[in-house]
């Protein structure tokens, strides 16, 4: 992996991590749980929430299932960053914020057996920092494998038509 990109995803992912603990911590230390306070009148909200399950609360209970898959999802992106298939920074970028988001998660499970959500748009389900990152990451990564990943295939089917005809990369026909 390019140093570059190497940077761009610690430096991203630790910037989740941070961000959602810090969050976290300001809420438990400033809100009761179910406690709510308006940030933008009649649009966000600040509640405290102690979610035990997954997204919008689904499988509750299911604590060291979602340990476990936490694992599985940042050996499954460890991975793919060794074998160089996210050779795209919009993909490095979408990654890092997955993997932030995962931690930042997990160790909300870990430590407390329950993940603090506070993010509060009245209708929408009670989210947090790493909840965002994790759907923006996705959301990058599915965006380039439906649009990305056409334009990169097609401009490297271009790169092999020169080389195809005779020509190093790079080089123009002589007229």
């Amino acid at each position: 992996m390019p140093r570059r990109r190497a940077i761009l995803f610690a430096a991203t992912a630790g910037a989740v991590i941070v961000a959602d603990q810090v969050a976290k911590a300001l809420v438990r230390q400033t809100l009761d749980v179910g406690e709510s306070v308006p940030v933008i009148d009649g649009v966000l909200w600040f509640t405290h929430v102690q979610n035990i399950g997954g997204a919008f609360g689904v499988f509750r209970g299911g604590r060291w299932a979602f340990v476990a898959l936490a694992v599985a999802v940042l050996m499954a992106i460890w991975w793919t960053v060794r074998q160089g298939r996210a050779d795209r920074t919009v993909v490095m970028l979408g990654l890092a914020l997955v993997a932030g988001g995962t931690v930042g998660n997990a160790i909300d499970r870990v430590v407390a057996g329950t993940v603090t959500d506070f993010v509060d748009l009245g209708w929408f389900p009670v989210f947090n920092v790493a909840d965002a990152a994790l759907d923006v990451g996705v959301a990058l990564i599915v965006i380039w494998l439906l649009f990305g990943h056409e334009a990169a295939a097609s401009s490297a089917s271009a790169d092999d038509e020169g080389a195809g005809h005779g020509l190093a990369a790079g080089e123009a026909p002589s007229s």
